[in-house]
């Protein structure tokens, strides 16, 4: 009998050694390698093409070929039903790839794909395997989302060699398994969860997509820090990796891609958490911008650029005087640190001194803003609450600001404004090298340089 070898992997970026140590060389996080006990090769795995334990070879040509010679034939997609989970793919689901869902309990990952399942599997095969619930559970929630069950295969089984088994005899078009951190293999030593669990079951099903053009499904749990769960090589595995955030208590998810073979990345798609599941929210600028009828200080509307459209969200600012000694920086849905760097700006370039004063930001809805262009709707916020003096309720603006006080502009300056037009805004302030030639009907555009102009421009 062949002897089981062992080895250490790190949690974080999948590095492996031969014996533990305290940290990773690759990615030096501490204290992150954990023991995977590796199964024997067979005999005659390395003449097969290493297809390994399954028998897939992960259905790629191993012949050659001219690249000026691969079929440019764009591959059909099929559509999940849901126009934003479209967007966020790319256009839909492409056969033979692999898509994870991540996100924290109660976001609603079990229920969109629910959802999409129910829907897809009334024209076309559909496996929805579930190894965290038992089928009279997913029966109770679909009968409760009053959603189409007819046509919809459903499995109970946490082992990867039955779901194969059975996925060969029922050949389905999407297959969905939820969750991958649940599922096991026969020959890996080791408990359902754990890292080579979670690498190997991921690889495995992954090959079976690839090979019969399938499309595979994940759902993926998330860390309490927001990142998924398991080892980091599971995210170069996929295809597409998809993050569903938003608290239990709160009506709004959002979708975000993190990484896309097929597609933008960055890209968002907004739901509403209804009665009966979740629902899209095809215009959420109109669902961000829901503001009170009186006008208060710190309170500004800024035009942010998610993967392929605009997005209009309000940033509110509150600042108050601080008896501490040092003073709270306190960011929601923004980079803290980038909000210390804009509050020095602020005081070298604007003459403006926060020092003493208590600074809390806030993004409304919820949504993380990840790029620069939010820097000028922040400090203009900052300034209002600072003064007390309320801005404009048609006011929009957008640009980022440099150390040297400089306003710079940012990408798809135009689609901005005429987005920012759309919904009723009359006056924009942006970098001028964004200012339209022409400005929309009714939009005023006061194009700025450095700072002192935007502040000027109040």
């Amino acid at each position: 009998m062949a002897k089981a070898k062992s080895a250490f992997v790190c949690t974080e970026c999948g590095a492996e050694y031969r014996k533990w140590q305290g940290q990773c060389s690759s990615c030096l996080e501490w204290n992150t390698l954990s023991e995977v006990r590796l199964a024997a090769a067979r005999p005659g795995a390395a003449a097969t093409g290493g297809a390994g334990r399954t028998g897939y070879a992960g259905g790629l040509s191993k012949e050659v070929v001219d690249l000026g010679s691969v079929d440019l034939t764009e591959v059909p997609r099929l559509s999940s039903t849901f126009g934003e989970f479209d967007r966020v793919l790319g256009g839909g689901l492409v056969p033979g790839s692999a898509v994870l869902l991540g996100g924290h309990p109660g976001a609603g990952k079990s229920t969109l794909l629910l959802q999409t399942a129910c829907k897809l599997a009334q024209a076309r095969r559909v496996l929805y395997v579930t190894g965290e619930e038992s089928l009279s559970q997913v029966a109770m929630r679909a009968h409760r989302l009053q959603l189409p069950t007819q046509g919809l295969k459903m499995l109970a089984e946490t082992s990867v060699e039955t779901v194969l088994a059975v996925a060969e005899r029922e050949r389905p078009e999407i297959l969905v398994i939820d969750s991958i951190q649940t599922m096991h293999l026969e020959d890996i030593a080791s408990a359902p969860g754990g890292v080579a669990q979670v690498r190997e079951s991921a690889a495995v099903l992954t090959r079976f997509a690839k090979q019969s053009n399938t499309v595979l499904l994940l759902v993926g749990h998330v860390t309490k820090d927001g990142t998924l769960a398991g080892p980091k090589v599971l995210e170069h595995m996929i295809d597409a990796s998809l993050l569903l955030e938003g608290g239990a208590d709160s009506r709004f998810r959002t979708l975000r891609g993190q990484k896309n073979r097929f597609g933008a990345v960055n890209e968002l798609g907004v739901f509403a958490m209804l009665e009966h599941g979740l629902k899209e929210v095809k215009n959420p600028s109109a669902i961000f911008l829901s503001r009170s009828e009186e006008q208060a200080a710190g309170s500004l509307v800024m035009v942010v650029w998610e993967g392929t459209r605009p997005l209009l969200v309000e940033v509110q600012a509150l600042l108050d005087e601080s008896a501490l000694g040092n003073p709270r920086r306190v960011a929601v849905g923004l980079d803290q640190n980038r909000l210390a760097m804009l509050l020095a700006v602020l005081h070298r370039h604007g003459g403006l001194f926060t020092g003493d004063q208590d600074v809390f930001l806030n993004v409304v809805g919820g949504v993380k803003v990840l790029e620069t262009s939010a820097d000028l709707a922040v400090l203009l916020a900052v300034v209002s609450s600072l003064q007390n003096r309320s801005l404009p309720r048609e006011l929009v603006a957008f640009g980022e600001v440099g150390l040297s006080g400089e306003i710079r502009p940012v990408p798809s300056g135009q689609e901005r404004i005429v987005e920012a037009a759309k919904h009723g805004f009359t006056r924009a302030i942006v970098p001028r090298a964004n200012a339209p030639k022409r400005a929309p009907e009714g939009m005023e555009v006061v194009a700025v340089d450095k700072l002192t102009d935007a502040l000027e421009a109040l």
